[in-house]
């Protein structure tokens, strides 16, 4: 039996699906009952309502060990997607709790229960920082502990730990290491939520766009590639999974010309984003507003990042779906 977490988010649920069309039967982690509902509406997006019979749902939480006991109760192949995703410093508690200890819980479980395969999705977050004389991020790009990082990378970093020191103590694992994942979801979804918050403000009029550049990836291919390294030799490894480096700018001109609404026409400068996370600091600590944009978030919309897929590709033999595609499905789901 497989068991996936997080299956009610983005990859999750698109990956139940994927196995599902395989005809293979997962046991997936909920902690909500009503967030099933969601992975359901994305079976019924798809035409394939019939498929959720090869999901077996198991109420747990990745900081509760006795639920845990129980999800992993004849489970041989483990998915771990489930993360808290958070850009807000006052989520850094849990964070580190969800992702950090919530994977050490899981990797414990894998050790106890003679688990055959484990495969983590980290981030390029969690990758390693560019030395001054490199250009492009590759599985090899060394953590550099001195050099500032969000909590969220931390979390992701620190989880990725606690992959390898598992895999020390005799668990096959590989971790994949997704850009910015692009999909489809259904409209019962929140669109503020993830990568497709960036969909929902080129929308709404969107005027604004940045220079910094990122990696993307389709959930697809996220979830093919994830699926074809765990069935495969491969372990022991982690993958880069990024279709296209492309700038904020580019990005924001596909997003609009796919959905037919205005282009971005204005460059935000950087100065203007470092103006936009201040204000937006004050309105959080003194008008108990929700954070929009934080410091690591305003920097990052400046940083020209570039991220190589290329051991994915020449291991996995794996092409790509052009970027265009993904965006088009987004649009016409939207």
């Amino acid at each position: 039996m497989i068991l996936v977490t997080g299956a009610t988010g983005l990859v999750g649920s698109y990956l139940v699906l994927h196995l599902a069309e395989k005809g293979l039967n997962t046991t997936a982690i909920y902690r909500n009952e009503k967030a099933i509902q969601k992975t359901k509406d994305l079976f019924i997006m798809y035409n394939k309502a019939h498929l959720l019979a090869h999901i077996t749902w198991v109420s747990a939480d990745l900081n509760d060990i006795p639920s845990l006991e129980i999800a992993f109760e004849n489970i041989e192949y483990v998915y771990h997607c489930a993360a808290k995703i958070s850009f807000d410093p006052r989520d850094e508690e849990q964070i580190r709790k969800v992702n950090i200890e919530g994977t050490a819980n899981i990797v414990n479980f894998c050790l106890a229960k003679n688990v055959k395969k484990l495969c983590y999705v980290s981030s390029i977050a969690a990758l390693g920082d560019l030395p001054v004389n490199k250009t492009i991020t590759d599985e090899e790009t060394d953590w550099n502990p001195e050099k500032p990082h969000s909590d969220y990378a931390i979390s992701k970093y620190g989880a990725e730990m606690e992959i390898w020191r598992g895999q020390q103590e005799g668990l096959h694992i590989v971790i994949v290491n997704p850009g910015v994942i692009l999909g489809a979801i259904p409209k019962s979804w929140n669109r503020e939520e993830g990568s497709f918050k960036i969909i929902s403000k080129v929308a709404g009029g969107l005027n604004y766009y940045t220079l910094g550049t990122t990696g993307f990836v389709g959930v697809n291919d996220v979830v093919t590639c994830m699926t074809q390294l765990m069935e495969g030799i491969n372990e022991g490894e982690r993958y880069i999974l990024v279709s296209v480096n492309l700038s904020y700018q580019a990005l924001t001109t596909l997003i609009a010309d796919k959905l037919q609404v205005a282009r971005p026409k204005k460059l935000a400068t950087k100065w203007m984003t470092e103006m936009a996370w201040r204000w937006d600091w004050i309105a959080t600590n003194v008008f108990f507003q929700q954070r929009k944009l934080t410091k690591a978030i305003a920097k990052s919309l400046h940083t020209n990042d570039v991220y190589s897929n290329t051991k994915i590709t020449n291991e996995l033999n794996y092409r790509f779906e052009p970027v265009e595609g993904v965006v088009e499905r987004i649009a016409d789901a939207f």
